[in-house]
């Protein structure tokens, strides 16, 4: 695929999104169908009480068009990339039942956690049983054991890391435009290894969810006129996931998306060290609003996150590539 080829996909979801989404914003705030911010957050982020949500939904739609047009065209309809849809699309309809039941009741709390778990694994079995059919080999490399090839312990693996980066990159969407920003970081991170390893359906895939988020970006960027919702940050975590794996890049998540592994460490060590000292590590969490309490901007955190985001990733490439 040519350079000038991989400008369409991006081009295409990009225009999709910005010609959609004002339309939508309209919708929203017409039905008066806007976020309630959860009463634990910072006291000031209640003023964006009532600001549209779910705008997830319109870079979705924009991705799966742009991906299979452009699949078409570069005769690319492979079942990597279908699954990669499936995935986005299955996420995405989790995240939008959440959103729904919080936006039509008005309260803080969606789906019960048994539930999103339940769709979460069942996305992440039919995903595995397709790329197995595809004879994809289920080989993982583990620290100071060496490679692992036994298709059991790889679809335990898949199955957390699909479920696991798709809550991080949700736990992380709490500040105007840091997921778009730091999403489009690592999507374009692995397109650049999709190129490199000549996996065009990867490629495109990769191409379509950065033409999206930017055209959501510059909605989303504070003072954000629409959240992207869980529809928007499970779908892009779930897919996240699914290109590391298609690529067999499963490690390099931790470093492509450090930001996000980092948001959830954050959670994870302020309710352990609470459950067992009574103490917080950190003034609040995830750690994007310890930096709030702080005194920092949402454009300096975002600005700061998406810096480490591009530095971690560019090491990612110089020594692994």
């Amino acid at each position: 695929m040519q350079f000038a080829q991989m400008i369409i996909p991006i081009a295409s979801a990009f225009v999709i999104t910005v010609l959609i989404l004002p339309l939508f914003i309209g919708y929203m705030r017409m039905n008066k169908e806007g976020q309630t911010i959860r009463e634990e957050g910072p006291k000031w982020h209640e003023k964006k009480s009532g600001t549209p949500t779910m705008g997830g939904l319109v870079f979705i739609i924009a991705i799966i068009i742009s991906a299979i047009w452009v699949g078409v065209w570069q005769h690319q309809l492979s079942m990597a990339l279908f699954m990669a849809l499936f995935i986005l699309v299955l996420y995405g309809a989790l995240g939008f039942a959440d959103d729904f039941i919080k936006v039509s009741m008005h309260r803080n709390l969606g789906l019960r956690a048994w539930q999103k778990m339940l769709g979460q694994i069942v996305g992440a079995a039919v995903f595995l049983i397709a790329l197995f059919h595809e004879g994809f080999k289920p080989t993982v490399p583990v620290p100071f054991i060496g490679t692992v090839n036994s298709t059991w312990f790889y679809v335990l693996f898949a199955a957390v890391w699909l479920i696991g980066f798709s809550n991080a990159v949700n736990l992380t969407d709490g500040l105007d435009g840091l997921v778009a920003g730091q999403a489009t970081i690592a999507f374009g991170t692995y397109a650049i290894i999709a190129a490199h390893e000549q996996r065009v359906d990867v490629l495109i895939i990769c191409l379509s969810v950065i033409g999206g988020l930017l055209g959501f970006l510059i909605y989303n960027h504070k003072p954000a006129k629409i959240f992207m919702g869980d529809v928007g940050s499970l779908a892009l975590g779930g897919m996240l996931a699914a290109v590391s794996l298609m690529l067999h890049r499963e490690w390099s998540l931790l470093l492509i998306g450090i930001i996000f592994v980092c948001e959830t460490a954050s959670v994870i060590l302020q309710v352990a060290s609470f459950k067992l000292t009574g103490k917080r590590l950190f003034k609040m969490s995830p750690i994007h609003h310890h930096f709030e309490m702080l005194g920092w901007s949402e454009w300096r955190i975002d600005i700061t996150f998406w810096i480490v985001g591009a530095l971690a990733s560019g090491l990612y490439l110089a020594v692994c590539m």
